[in-house]
């Protein structure tokens, strides 16, 4: 059994709980921007000290409406400052967060809270609480609910103001290490979602150990994040909570569709994002060059970036024509990527699915340095990541202080450490399920190296057996393919089945420029982009791209393009866009029995 295994570097402090890290964070710095929120063109910042005082003065509102400390509270809303304000003001108030995913349908609503036995909550929009109205009747703990739109926090503040300081600081330090932080719920890839017990202690020694291991990306000058995907990930919270205790600038921008500008106006110096987001930006950039009769430019220049970055990695030496043209595609390509994020871009933290290869040494080239890690709900976020000063592109890094990572004898990934959560919310029998002593199951597959970098290679759950008994990992095919920049998605199948298949979606975001690019109409449908004979080249070149990096046996040898969409309202992607793989297979049963109802001998065939 392979095991790696670092012990932590800062002390622990069974006492501490969240509210502490930004107590410290006021005593150091009261005067440090913590945030900036959007004013008119440009950004306002807002201080440490202010910070928790509008925390405190939120708490106290909180208090003064019935919450008690360990209830719990239901938070449906929008990555803004205001889910970090009221995440810390129901930290300080003694309670315990329950995240509801702002795109959760009504259903999915009604579990969150009735599971958890929440007594209140928070909804933002009014498409939010016209959600929560549609089950507001199964939900018979709730007494209060507060409309965000409606001006609800600021009334709490008023209401609050006879509620003394000392009560508040009374309340926030009822909570030990060993307490209940938060709970959030899994995002239903495998099932219904499961609760998570996520305690005070898994957040404070998981950030003050990652503030160390990270400290080069946490200190560089005017060090400063711009988040954009959901805060109730637990991804996204963990780096809200490390930023404020290491000093670092947070703005937020919930719609994507306004990335680009916010990114030139707050300037961030690291990101933090899926593997999607940074698929999009390539694909983005080579097809507008392509639009503008650049392609051929965009691509030698991209091929150049992967071949210089892949020889630094490896230490070897730069050839001069390399150099020369190194220097030229900078000016004329890679510049113009890195102003298109601000300019000031050094780092960026990548997690939730593979990224893989390319892409890393890409962005490598651009000055940006991609930090894959691994983790889960279940272990506060990371549990190896990539540092700036120990990185491989390709990997997701090392352990981080204060874990250990075991790898099972059939390959699956194992963590314990001070990142791994309690337990499942009212489910002893998912709890056992999950633990082998005190190591966590991830139901992962990983092998490592010799230099203790550990590589995923796929879900245990999800290894396809072919008829012939042929063990598949379908996300090393998967992920190449959904690379492509018409591709949506793509589910591999072929699970007792003679050969392997694919179901294909499309992107239709990038669709019709791809179409433009390709002499065709633009506003061609999905079902006729589906059957049209280019597109299906296109696809077909993707997989045989894939197919390279696997044997004849592991090839997808056929394969359909859906004349729909996969997403996150389909209710077939998650909110951080993983597929629910058994959705799909229910849902696509037929379109899957009808790639096999003609044997095919050939290498691979499209079904039209």
């Amino acid at each position: 059994m392979i095991q790696f295994e670092v012990p932590a570097i800062v002390p622990a402090d069974p006492h501490a709980n969240v509210t502490d890290l930004l107590v410290d964070r006021v005593k150091v710095t009261p005067g440090l921007a913590l945030f900036a929120v959007p004013e008119g063109d440009g950004w306002r910042d807002i201080s440490a000290k202010e910070f928790h005082r509008q925390v405190v003065a939120l708490a106290k509102g909180f208090a003064a409406a019935g919450v008690e400390p360990g209830d719990k509270v239901g938070f449906i809303a929008r990555t803004t400052y205001e889910w970090t304000l009221v995440d810390f003001a129901l930290f300080f108030a003694g309670a315990v967060m329950v995240p509801v995913y702002e795109t959760s349908s009504p259903a999915q609503i009604q579990w969150i809270l009735s599971d958890s036995g929440a007594t209140a909550v928070i909804a933002e929009s009014i498409d939010h609480s016209a959600r929560l109205d549609e089950v507001r009747a199964d939900l018979p703990l709730i007494r209060s609910v507060w409309a965000m739109h409606l001006g609800d926090l600021g009334k709490l503040v008023e209401q609050g103001a006879a509620v003394t300081d000392e009560e508040i600081e009374r309340r926030r330090n009822i909570a030990v290490g060993a307490d209940i932080a938060t709970l959030i719920y899994t995002s239903g890839s495998t099932g219904r979602p499961k609760g998570c017990v996520l305690t005070h202690s898994n957040f404070v020694e998981l950030v003050r150990n990652s503030s160390v291991a990270l400290k080069e990306v946490l200190t560089v000058p005017g060090a400063s994040t711009l988040l954009f995907i959901t805060t109730a990930h637990v991804f996204a919270r963990f780096i809200s909570i490390l930023d404020i205790h290491a000093g670092v600038k947070t703005g937020h921008q919930p719609d994507t569709k306004f990335l680009l500008p916010a990114l030139g106006s707050f300037k961030p110096t690291f990101l933090l994002a899926v593997p999607r987001v940074f698929e999009k930006v390539y694909n983005s950039a080579e097809q507008k060059a392509e639009a503008g009769g650049r392609g051929k430019i965009f691509r030698s220049a991209a091929q150049t970036a992967i071949e210089h970055s892949i020889r630094l990695q490896d230490g070897k030496k730069i050839p001069l024509g390399m150099k020369i043209k190194f220097a030229l595609f900078d000016r004329l390509v890679y510049s113009k990527l890195r102003d298109a994020m601000g300019g000031r871009v050094q780092y960026a933290v990548s997690g939730s699915a593979p990224l893989g290869p390319r892409l890393g040494h890409f962005f490598h080239s651009l000055g940006v340095v991609i930090l894959e890690g691994y983790g889960l709900t279940e272990t506060t976020a990371p549990a190896t990541v990539n540092l700036a000063t120990k990185s491989k592109i390709g990997s997701v890094g090392p352990v981080l202080p204060g874990v250990g990572v075991r790898l099972a004898d059939d390959g699956e990934i194992q963590v314990r450490g001070v990142d791994v959560f309690k337990e499942y919310w009212r489910n002893p029998e998912a709890t056992a399920a999950a633990f082998d002593g005190d190591w966590f199951k991830t139901g992962d597959l990983g092998s490592f190296d010799a230099d203790g970098f550990l590589s995923i290679t796929g879900r245990k759950k999800e290894i396809i057996v072919t008829a012939g008994g042929k063990n598949v990992a379908p996300a090393a095919l998967e992920d190449p393919i959904r690379a492509n920049p018409i591709v949506g998605q793509v589910v591999v199948v072929g699970d007792q089945k003679p050969f392997i298949s694919a179901l294909v979606t499309l992107d239709s975001e990038m669709l019709p420029t791809w179409l433009a690019n390709n002499g065709l109409s633009a506003d061609m449908s999905l079902s006729a982009a589906a059957a049209n004979p280019a597109v299906r080249a296109e696809v077909q070149r993707a997989i045989d791209i894939a197919n390279k990096s696997v044997s004849r046996a592991e090839s997808i040898r056929k394969f359909t393009i859906l004349p729909t969409e996969w997403t996150e309202a389909s209710g077939h992607l998650t909110p951080k866009m993983s597929i629910k793989r058994n959705v799909i297979m229910a849902d696509f049963a037929e379109d899957v029995e009808a790639l096999y109802a003609v044997p095919v001998n050939t290498t691979n065939v499209s079904l039209a």
